[in-house]
């Protein structure tokens, strides 16, 4: 007899089917538009989500300024890349300034309240604040958006809709890569046995030489640096401005609850399931869109409260 969870993800199936196969006929061109603009942006959320989960889903740390590492990845990046004229370079100083920041907030902040949920909390709300203040003073309440290189600003031809961004494609597939990256780093590698085990019982692995703190400062810097990186790409593909920091936490938070908390393979679930929510109710009831992630959240919660990939407790 199927079990509930294959009958579930059965049905799903079929009702993704019977939806692709509906859209498809009533209007081909705008329903395939919306499905790409859908998984670029479901790639989008991943990248910032994915050091999310990191950072709250393995080490169990409430860190509530994610969103402001977003937006000094975006701004540092921006700023560098105007300075030298390279991309890539913006690229780089984007992850490298998250990175930083981030392992400074886990040896000044963290470190000092390890279990305390609502401290960090409280904490870390009141540093995304004075950042956001801060972010406001240095770069002002005026819109950025990267240039791509030339290579990348290009269109391709896709089904459907002629053509598409190239930019848009890449970021699909980079999430993918770096997706397949982390989870390779977290179950096929010694650094990623550390992680876990310090997870699960960090006096266990201090006890047997591991410094457990300097583990958590990687872990951290690795999360923060993909906010970083985010923010380039999010700036590139899309704009930098005050208030993108929380709606890039709340995306992160949605996308950590409906993928399940501590799992790569969740987050990438969970940001799929957004991203298409969010483009599909924009695409076809831009009044209600935001129902939708509304509902789909709603309903994770209800059916499965630790998330579709999480553990059961």
């Amino acid at each position: 007899m199927m079990d509930r969870s294959r009958l579930g993800w059965t049905l799903a199936a079929l009702l993704a089917a019977g939806l692709v196969a509906a859209g498809l006929t009533h209007n081909a061109r705008l329903f395939a538009l919306t499905l790409l603009n859908g998984l670029t942006l479901a790639a989008l959320y991943f990248l910032v989500a994915s050091g999310f989960t990191l950072v709250f889903g393995l080490m169990r740390n409430v860190n509530l300024a994610h969103g402001s590492l977003y937006l000094l990845g975006a701004y540092v990046g921006y700023s560098i890349g105007q300075a030298s004229g390279s991309w890539t370079l913006a690229v780089v100083a984007g992850f490298t300034a998250a990175a930083l920041a981030g392992a400074l907030m886990q040896t000044l902040v963290f470190a000092r309240m390890e279990g305390q949920e609502l401290r960090q909390t409280l904490v870390t709300i009141g540093l995304s604040i004075v950042l956001a203040d801060v972010f406001m003073w240095v770069w002002g309440g005026d819109t950025y958006q990267f240039d791509a290189p030339e290579w990348m600003s290009g269109r391709m031809p896709m089904p459907f809709v002629n053509f598409y961004p190239t930019f848009r494609i890449l970021v699909l597939l980079a999430a993918v890569a770096i997706g397949a990256l982390l989870w390779l780093l977290l179950n096929r590698t010694r650094v990623g046995q550390m992680i876990r085990a310090g997870v699960d019982d960090r006096q266990m692995l201090s006890a047997s030489g591991v410094n457990v703190q300097r583990v958590f400062v990687l872990t951290f810097a690795i999360g923060a640096g993909l906010a970083g990186l985010g923010g380039v790409i999010g700036g590139t593909a899309l704009s930098i401005a005050p208030g993108e920091d929380v709606r890039y936490l709340l995306a992160s938070l949605v996308v950590v609850i409906v993928g399940g908390i501590g799992s790569v393979t969740g987050a990438a679930i969970g940001a799929l399931l957004i991203g298409l929510a969010e483009t599909f109710g924009l695409a076809y009831t831009p009044t209600y869109g935001v129902v939708f992630t509304f509902l789909l959240l709603v309903a994770a919660l209800a059916f499965r409260p630790e998330g579709l990939m999480g553990a059961r407790r």
